[in-house]
């Protein structure tokens, strides 16, 4: 005869074979299984998504009323289970996580106002932390009370590059002009072969991490069973890329958002300003040998030179997609999404580039010495914590979310999707009833 009742050497047997430590097994042979909530977890997601994923009742609304995910075990009700039950780990290696857009239908439309476009955010930024190499800078980022040192070490290694510029410069030759090829800078502090030489360096570091946190983050992809039952992946893997890539280049995932209808043009905006800046900055990197400038390049371009055009047009677009961003979390906070230090310090920072751009640019043209020399120093520091803290910061959704949705391709993550919301914004019954059960599979 069978009981559910069990001795307690059993259960105590049951616990030193079976207990996870906040990482859930799905239990196989109908035996429970123990679950140590992470309580530090629990607390840094009650802080970032003011406690909303408590009110979750399980009700599976998000998963039936959100456009983009999968009807076969979708997003995010059991991620909302996993929240509140402080299974850190769990979560942690849960891919789901990046496909979501944080387009806020779900949350608008949750009956108990639990916001679980909110919960994955703060999901998010943990697995920043978490994937990071070393994780205590992600730490340092992610926290306002770092922001003196995180900008005052930019400020103080471009003010020791500016002081060794000199011996530098004699060392490796170059202290003269080699001829009408050179490649003038916007300040005489600040030489093109020194930025260039001072990002080069850090920029490689930047690299190397990221690429280690890509590399964590993979093997988890990759485990057996982290997307749920699937088999073996169902197309090649540059198809799967490509497919991405197109999905990130018209934004599909964001245009199917009905909660707010703005936050695709600034996204839009952002996207194709920064890919027009990075082209502009590709070109004057190149200067000195690429066949296409060497005739006539002289840095800065002149203000009519269609290098200069793309440069301002692409700033123009992040300086309006920045503002829109701006006033969407300010303004429509309900339909826009909650927002953290870790939002904010992202959009800010790349605001304060665009604008201390700008005004370098406008300084240089007015010869206003020395305000042009210490506003473009300013833009060198945003640049810096911009770019060179990638792999820490927000901008590192970049890499992970890319990965996410070609892996996700990769495995045939990407069927059916649900189509429960109707014209009206009603939740169709049908879809509901069908995210509830398949979202139920919980470990």
């Amino acid at each position: 005869m069978v009981t559910a009742e069990k001795t307690e050497s059993e259960q105590l047997q049951l616990g030193e074979q079976e207990s996870p430590q906040t990482k859930p097994v799905p239990s196989t042979n109908g035996r429970p299984v123990v679950i140590d909530p992470d309580l530090d977890f629990i607390r840094s997601l009650s802080r970032q998504s003011r406690e909303s994923y408590k009110k979750c009742f399980q009700c599976g609304t998000c998963s039936a009323t959100c456009p983009i995910s999968p009807d076969t075990n979708p997003f995010p009700r059991k991620e909302m289970a996993w929240a509140l039950w402080g299974m850190r780990d769990r979560l942690l290696e849960d891919p789901d996580v990046w496909l979501c857009h944080h387009c806020n239908d779900c949350s608008v439309r949750c009956p108990r106002s639990g916001r679980p476009g909110d919960v994955l955010a703060a999901v998010r930024r943990e697995c920043v932390i978490h994937y990071a190499a070393p994780r205590f800078l992600a730490r340092w980022v992610s926290q306002p009370r770092f922001v003196p040192l995180l900008l005052g070490l930019p400020a103080v290694l471009l003010g020791l590059a500016i002081v060794l510029r000199d011996p530098i410069a004699n060392a490796l030759g170059l202290a003269a002009p080699l001829g009408e090829s050179i490649v003038y800078s916007y300040s005489p502090w600040l030489p093109h072969w020194l930025i260039n030489g001072f990002f080069g360096l850090f920029t490689l570091f930047a690299l190397a991490a990221a690429i280690v946190g890509l590399v964590r983050f993979i093997r988890v992809i990759k485990a057996p069973g982290v997307w749920g039952a699937t088999g073996p992946p169902t197309r090649s893997f540059m198809s799967s890329a490509w497919t991405a890539i197109k999905q990130i280049f018209t934004h599909d995932k964001f245009t199917s958002c009905t909660a707010e209808h703005s936050r695709p043009l600034s996204h839009l905006l952002v996207f194709f300003g920064f890919i027009a800046l990075s082209v502009v900055t590709f070109w004057v990197i190149t200067g000195r040998v690429n066949p296409l400038l060497r005739d006539a390049f002289v840095y800065p371009f002149s203000f009519l030179s269609p290098w200069k055009l793309l440069a301002n047009i692409g700033g123009a677009a992040v300086f309006v997609g920045c503002v829109m961003m701006l006033r969407q979390r300010l303004r429509n906070r309900d339909n826009a999404g909650g927002s953290t230090y870790f939002d904010w310090a992202f959009v800010w920072t790349l605001f304060a580039v665009v604008v201390s751009g700008f005004a370098t640019e406008a300084l240089h043209y007015l010869r206003m010495a020395p305000h042009r020399h210490v506003v473009y120093f300013i833009h060198l520091v945003f640049v810096f914590t911009l770019l060179i803290y990638l792999p820490y910061s927000k901008f590192a959704h970049l890499l992970y979310r890319t990965t996410a949705m070609i892996y996700a391709q990769y495995y045939g993550r990407n069927g059916a999707t649900s189509t429960a919301v109707a014209r009206d914004g009603r939740v169709d019954e049908e879809s509901h009833d069908q995210a509830s059960t398949s979202g139920g599979a919980l470990p």
